[in-house]
């Protein structure tokens, strides 16, 4: 089957590394992701990929203990860089050719975030992680990947999560929770949805970006979002 979407990009949130760990990467997750990523590179899909930190450092949490909230955001935008890397060697391990930007200065690691270098490397079939959120502190990842996709033009984010789509309450914690298939920007927004941030979802509600949010912990999920099956929750 063909892919539904030739440009993607994908968020994932840094806790998802942790696997069944309290913080940090754990290695299988890694391999797994680069295996889910690696089904799709071969349809030909152009892939740009925005991961959080939170499995190494969160801003909000440092703020709580006594950290300033720059400085503990400027934290969490190094501990991106760290997962990129992390999951830029795994993608390589199998032979997927990767490029990351960032959008803090760091040439001996990554190269800085420039538009049209970006879109030139996704033409070239190789996958362009983007570090260091949007290199401002007080923005989420979530508002970094958005701010990304439109600047690559790409045709939808795709957000992995450990459940399967936008719920009207925690699925996690509440069993009666009951799933969207589909839902709009202004419900997600009313509804005070944890989707992403207000900030992000208005950015995707300007651009006419659609969201599809699934559950990535689950194999061929992403292969079945790009092929167009109705999988998780599409907000648009």
């Amino acid at each position: 089957m063909a892919p539904q979407y030739k440009r993607i990009l994908l968020k994932l949130s840094g806790e998802a590394l942790m696997g069944e760990q309290n913080f940090g990467i754990e290695p299988s997750v890694l391999k797994f992701f680069a295996a889910e990523v690696h089904e799709i590179y071969q349809l030909g899909v152009e892939i740009g990929i925005v991961i959080g930190g939170g499995n190494i450092f969160r801003g909000v949490e440092a703020a709580a203990h006594g950290i300033h909230k720059v400085s503990g955001d400027h934290m969490g935008m190094l501990a991106t860089v760290i997962n990129s890397i992390a999951l830029q060697n795994a993608l390589e391990a199998r032979g997927i050719p990767t490029r990351m930007q960032t959008a803090i200065k760091m040439e001996e690691i990554a190269e800085p975030f420039i538009r049209r270098r970006a879109i030139r490397h996704l033409e070239k079939g190789r996958v362009v992680l983007f570090g260091a959120g949007t290199g401002n502190p007080y923005f989420t990842t979530d508002t970094a990947a958005v701010l990304r996709a439109i600047e690559i033009e790409a045709q939808v984010i795709i957000k992995g999560t450990r459940v399967n789509g936008v719920y009207d309450s925690d699925p996690e914690k509440n069993p009666n929770a009951v799933r969207f298939n589909n839902i709009s920007y202004r419900d997600v927004m009313e509804k005070n949805l944890r989707v992403m941030d207000q900030t992000a979802i208005t950015l995707c509600y300007e651009n006419h970006l659609p969201i599809i949010v699934f559950n990535m912990n689950e194999k061929n999920n992403l292969l079945k979002v790009v092929l167009g099956e109705e999988i998780g929750t599409i907000v648009k």
